[in-house]
């Protein structure tokens, strides 16, 4: 039997940085309806460089997930991640804005919908209250499930949503890069990485199908754009750039990972389960990630496990 061949693994880390976030758990009669009303509420999130905050599936619980963990109302759930970067001197304000018009927007909207709160925190937005407006004066608080909830008439029946919403610190930019031989190879790569790091309770990849075919670096030789192309790891600059160019022979394409999560061993566990998982696969080149030397980030996710600290 032919020995597996294992890509190079390089012994560096990703850097992440803090953010804070909050988990909603969105319910709905189906598994249809709900992959609708998280597909809508986390759509345009993939990057704090634009979007209003970074959001995506952590995982399904209840029917057809986790059954493990029952819903409050015992229907299919999902549980979701809104990010905001710690540095923003808005942070609390913005969080909760992007909190509001996606669930007000897209799952208030979406039939047979709900939403819960899942951090039990003291810092807390009283975002029910603020949603529950929407019944121009119908709306009421009632206890359901054993939740003290705001209830809104809507033509579809009911909307039900707790009353507070918690957040408190977590995660941004775990990443891997996938360095292969054709744009085949490091597609699949990653792809098998993103399904390890979907396995993985606690963290969210942002971006589209959990993947960034562009990745950026941080600046821009433009006053306007605060990032770019991270134009030394392009394979198709190799020749313009020069010796200035960070692409090894032989790799055609690089594909990016992106992890939020809510804490560093989190992210380093589906780190490592990423590796483990693309490694073998056919014509990657390396395994890689990006890293600022700590000027962005002081929370390191180091490629090889033995070097992440306990």
């Amino acid at each position: 039997m032919a020995e597996t061949i294992r890509a190079e693994v390089e012994d560096t880390y990703a850097e992440a940085f803090r953010s804070i976030y909050a988990e909603v758990l969105i319910t709905a009669r189906d598994r249809t309806w709900l992959g609708h009303a998280v597909a809508a509420a986390t759509g345009n999130a993939s990057s704090t460089i634009m979007c209003d905050c970074e959001a995506g599936l952590d995982r399904y619980l209840g029917p057809g997930g986790d059954a493990d963990f029952v819903t409050p109302d015992g229907r299919p759930g999902a549980v979701v991640q809104f990010h905001i970067p710690r540095f923003r001197k808005d942070r609390r304000e913005a969080l909760e804005k992007s909190l509001l018009v996606r669930i007000s927007q897209n799952v208030l909207t979406c039939p047979t919908a709900s939403a819960f709160n899942l951090l039990d925190t003291e810092d807390y937005f009283k975002l029910g209250r603020k949603l529950a407006f929407f019944g121009d004066g119908y709306q009421f608080r009632d206890t359901r499930y054993g939740r003290a909830v705001w209830v809104v008439p809507i033509l579809g029946g009911e909307f039900i949503i707790d009353r507070r919403f918690g957040y408190r610190d977590g995660l941004m930019g775990g990443n891997l890069w996938f360095l292969g031989d054709s744009v085949d190879s490091a597609l699949l790569a990653a792809e098998r990485a993103a399904a390890a790091v979907a396995d993985s309770p606690g963290v969210i990849m942002p971006f589209p199908g959990g993947l960034a075919g562009s990745g950026s670096k941080a600046g821009s030789r433009y006053k306007f754009s605060i990032a770019s192309t991270y134009a030394e790891f392009c394979p198709t600059l190799r020749e313009k750039l020069g010796e200035k160019s960070r692409v090894p022979a032989g790799v055609a394409s690089v594909m990016e990972v992106i992890i939020n999560g809510r804490d560093l061993a989190t992210i380093a566990t589906a780190t490592h389960r990423a590796i483990e998982a693309a490694a073998p696969t056919p014509g990657l080149v390396k395994i890689s990630a990006g890293n600022y030397g700590g000027r962005l980030g002081k929370s390191f996710i180091y490629l090889h496990p033995e070097k992440q600290p306990a």
